[in-house]
């Protein structure tokens, strides 16, 4: 497997950081607008991306404030099976993100696509907790 792996720095709490990873409407700010699930271990979240594609992820691992991972189990691309990380711990005043995408076995157009938009998500992470406004998918402000 070839992992695809981010590191970034947001000048907010680690609770305001995890709230933005797992709460429905937080994350409907900065990733898509369209979420929906119970951000719980084991539990079944839907990322649509209107006009584009569908997700099912399962949440198979999750320590609040700490860490939060899923699992793709249904997708209209190859991505069953992949999973996606977000770490966080403090480091100095800030919250540290060690993001991590794997399932992918070559560098291939699907994984230059997913570590360009994983970024790209990260950034608009990070302007969410900093100052209140992402560029969600599906947003007025989502830049395509």
């Amino acid at each position: 497997m070839i992992p695809i792996k981010h590191l970034l720095h947001i000048n907010s709490s680690k609770e305001k950081v995890f709230k933005a990873l797992s709460d429905e409407k937080s994350m409907a700010k900065w990733y898509t607008t369209a979420v929906s699930g119970e951000f719980k271990m084991g539990a079944i979240i839907t990322f649509e991306f209107v006009n584009l594609a569908s997700f099912k992820f399962k949440i198979i691992s999750f320590q609040e404030n700490e860490h939060i991972h899923f699992e793709c189990i249904e997708s209209e691309w190859d991505n069953i099976g992949h999973v996606m990380k977000y770490d966080l711990d403090e480091n100095g005043e800030k919250t540290r993100i060690r993001y991590t995408y794997e399932g992918f076995t070559e560098m291939d157009d699907s994984y230059s696509n997913m570590n360009y938009s994983s970024g790209k998500y990260l950034e608009s992470l990070r302007q969410y907790c900093q100052y209140g406004k992402g560029e969600a998918f599906g947003s007025s402000n989502y830049r395509s």
